[in-house]
């Protein structure tokens, strides 16, 4: 099987998990930075935005960082408490983690959440953060009121081998920043506006290859081993998911894993929708809420 054969079959699977930063767009609310450690002591930075309950935490997916919500903090800061998270190992938080692990990513969103002390948290993750928020909802145990993914979660069942992965994987390994370009160019609708479309591409390929290899192989390690679907149904939370168009949402597969999921699917967006289309998404991510919320 040919690399671009095997990231074509991947492509849904792949929009669990890619994330990136973007700089286009509205302004961002001004909010309250903080710096915590996570189980172990990696720094973590943070930023809190507005004021109400329940808290939304929101959390990055593959190689960005908190910035990547810009289009959401005022917006949501309006009724809600927005906390943003670097991962470990991208934004403004530490590294020297020898694996980036999902429950380490997880770790890093429970420090964040025991150091803002709210007990009415909805968990927000696009991407790779799907799968994050998951673990760290496990971590919080009687204060996660449910988990909303962001183009994540499509199919819990979508079967991913090793080979796929490896040969997924090797042009990474080979060339990071000139692999990623069209890695991430596989994300993209073709009309998106060049500059929003070139950011992607050239953020994803500065990001710390180092990093972003490891938390790859351990994402994927989570679908080879079913790991990743067992941990849902360790959860008993409400899951809905905010998605794009581009790739099918397999409501019967997740309903297997999960106590209850809906999806909210906006026509015509791509991996990338919560800048793409902001103001829809806001919309469809204001729904999801209401539907977590009691």
């Amino acid at each position: 099987m040919t690399h671009e054969r095997t990231t074509t079959r991947l492509v849904p699977f792949l929009g669990f998990f890619l994330g990136c930063v973007l700089v286009a767009g509205g302004a961002a609310s001004a909010g309250t930075p903080g710096v915590v450690p996570s189980a172990d002591g990696t720094p973590i930075a943070y930023e809190a935005h507005g004021d109400g309950e329940p808290t939304l935490v929101l959390v990055h997916g593959w190689s960005c960082d908190a910035r990547y919500w810009r289009e959401q903090l005022a917006h949501f800061g309006a009724r809600h408490r927005v906390v943003t998270v670097d991962l470990a190992g991208h934004g403004h938080s530490g590294a020297g983690r020898e694996d980036y692990t999902m429950r380490s990513f997880g770790e890093d969103v429970r420090a964040v959440a025991d150091a803002v002390g709210s007990d009415r948290l909805i968990l927000v993750g696009h991407s790779m953060g799907g799968l994050v928020i998951a673990e760290a909802a496990r971590l919080l145990p009687g204060r996660v009121l449910g988990l909303i993914g962001v183009d994540s979660l499509h199919d819990l069942d979508f079967p991913v081998t090793e080979e796929d992965v490896t040969e997924m994987i090797a042009p990474l390994e080979a060339d990071f920043p000139a692999a990623c370009r069209p890695f991430a160019a596989a994300m993209i609708l073709p009309d998106t506006a060049a500059d929003l479309a070139e950011w992607i591409q050239a953020d994803m390929a500065a990001a710390p290859a180092e990093v972003a290899l490891s938390a790859m192989r351990e994402y994927m390690a989570q679908w080879i081993t079913g790991a990743g679907p067992a941990l849902f149904e360790e959860l008993p939370l409400p899951v809905v998911a905010v998605c794009a168009d581009l790739w099918p949402v397999n409501a019967e597969a997740n309903l297997r894993h999960m106590r209850t999921f809906d999806a909210i699917v906006l026509e015509g967006t791509d991996h990338f929708l919560m800048l793409g289309a902001a103001e829809e998404f806001n919309r469809a991510l204001e729904t999801a809420i209401a539907k977590i919320e009691p």
